[in-house]
């Protein structure tokens, strides 16, 4: 089974179909509700909502996932009847298995309930996804061509050499992997004025992405946020707050970060954990929103 526990949850769906192909008697039959064996429509509907929920039972590579919407139309045809489902949640994994188990359940039952009147005389086709929407298909994780970023890494240790830049590193290869032009990248000790100077420079500059890491705890050498407050012109504090919900679902201890996060002129400014494992996790809660920052911002920089 996969591991999903580094993807934030997002808002998926995904929509289904399969047909099923009889006589044209068969139709009227559900038509009027009239098979043998009951209500067909209905039934078939059903055993589709079981199929859906029970997809991870059947499959064995799929999550048991908490769905909350599931809806199953049909499109009664001359001889043919058409099913369509559609599935969704909130959670870090999609729902297309879990569609189409639903739509395939939904058409065997039919083919069940009717096989009395027709005996094989039909089958069924056309089982594919229709859509998905949700995670990475739907929010991009590639920064705009030519958008440029800097790195700046807050301790003594690092900038001294006497600790390896673990986490500087991991950050620089997601971003530049993501398409970011990492222009710089540079350790310096924990100083405010030679944090506010760096970054006012890389902002005067025009880098478009300027992202520290260390000093957002709560040591007493921890200055970073009390360097980047002063400075922000516009705080956008609903970066952080996604990082930190994020975090504390996977550790307590993320609700003592106080980063920050805001535009100075028309560089954005994000302040990350100094470890390793709060950068990662920082940037796996916060890639597809910065992405998206960048575009607006840089559109209204053109302007």
């Amino acid at each position: 089974m996969k591991d999903i526990t580094h993807k934030p949850d997002t808002l998926r769906s995904a929509r289904a179909t399969a047909t099923i192909r009889m006589p044209a008697f068969c139709v009227e039959l559900l038509r009027e509700r009239k098979a043998e064996k009951g209500d067909a429509l209905e039934i078939a509907k059903s055993a589709g909502y079981l199929a859906a929920k029970k997809t991870w039972e059947l499959l064995p590579l799929c999550h048991p996932l908490p769905l909350q919407n599931i809806d199953i139309d049909y499109e009664l045809q001359d001889e043919a009847v058409r099913i369509e489902v559609e599935v969704s949640l909130v959670a870090g994994t999609g729902v297309e298995m879990e569609a189409l188990t639903a739509a395939s359940v939904t058409a065997l039952t039919l083919y069940d309930m009717l096989k009395p009147h027709a005996g094989t005389d039909l089958s069924i086709e056309d089982i594919r996804l229709l859509r998905k929407k949700g995670g990475k298909s739907h929010y991009k994780r590639q920064f705009p061509a030519g958008c440029s970023g800097a790195l700046l890494v807050v301790s003594a240790d690092i900038a001294s050499g006497n600790k390896p830049d673990k986490a500087g590193q991991y950050v620089k290869d997601v971003l530049t992997e993501a398409g970011l032009d990492i222009c710089e990248h540079l350790a310096i000790a924990d100083d405010i004025e030679t944090i506010q100077a760096k970054i006012r420079a890389w902002a005067d500059a025009g880098i478009d992405f300027i992202i520290t890491l260390g000093g957002t705890g709560i040591s007493p050498d921890d200055c970073t946020v009390e360097a980047v407050t002063p400075i922000l012109s516009r705080e956008m504090p609903g970066i952080m707050e996604a990082a930190r919900h994020y975090g504390q679902q996977r550790t307590p201890y993320a609700l003592m970060s106080r980063g920050i996060a805001g535009l100075l002129n028309h560089s954005l400014i994000v302040t990350c954990p100094g470890s390793r494992k709060g950068a990662e996790e920082t940037l796996d809660a916060l890639l597809p929103g910065l992405v998206h920052a960048l575009e607006v911002v840089r559109a209204f920089k053109a302007q």
